[in-house]
């Protein structure tokens, strides 16, 4: 009988994990567009090496308030795959280490004068207008419009 009752709990858990994985898995989406937006992946790639997390916030320009919050937003696109972390010493005298940020494959892609550049596709399919759509799916099965997009915004996409 525990056997049962693990292997449900287990199943359970599985269950749990696969279904709090699609809730939060736009996340990592909207993560990825404000980095994009605030501009990270140029700051570092201007850099010309990595940069420690107080460079990047000087760089940012952001609200003193919410400079607490870049290590947060990092380390989730670190934890995605946009960046890395390496270890840089802070200066040549000491042999004291900080951790850096220091782009991808996937970021670089991202950059303004890389010749593909997904960046305008990656605002573009994130942008409210055709986010909304998703929200309506269930009325637009149950309604008489030919498109998500048209019940999300009363008009049909080309108009």
């Amino acid at each position: 009988m525990d056997l049962v009752r693990g292997q449900r709990a287990s199943e359970l858990f599985q269950a749990q994990s696969h279904l709090y994985k699609h809730i939060f898995n736009f996340i990592g989406s909207m993560s990825l567009k404000c980095a994009l937006q605030l501009g990270i992946p140029e700051i570092i790639h201007n850099h010309g090496k990595p940069i420690t997390l107080p460079e990047l916030i000087s760089a940012l320009q952001i609200h003193p308030t919410k400079a607490g919050f870049v290590h947060r937003l990092m380390r989730l696109l670190v934890h995605s795959g946009f960046f890395v972390t390496t270890r840089v010493h802070i200066n040549q005298q000491e042999e004291e280490e900080e951790e850096a940020y220091d782009l991808t494959p996937s970021s670089r892609i991202l950059l303004k004068d890389n010749v593909t550049n997904l960046s305008p596709f990656l605002l573009a399919m994130l942008d409210p207008v055709l986010v909304s759509p998703w929200h309506f799916l269930e009325s637009w099965f149950r309604g008489d419009k030919v498109t998500p997009f048209e019940s999300a915004n009363g008009m049909g996409f080309w108009d």
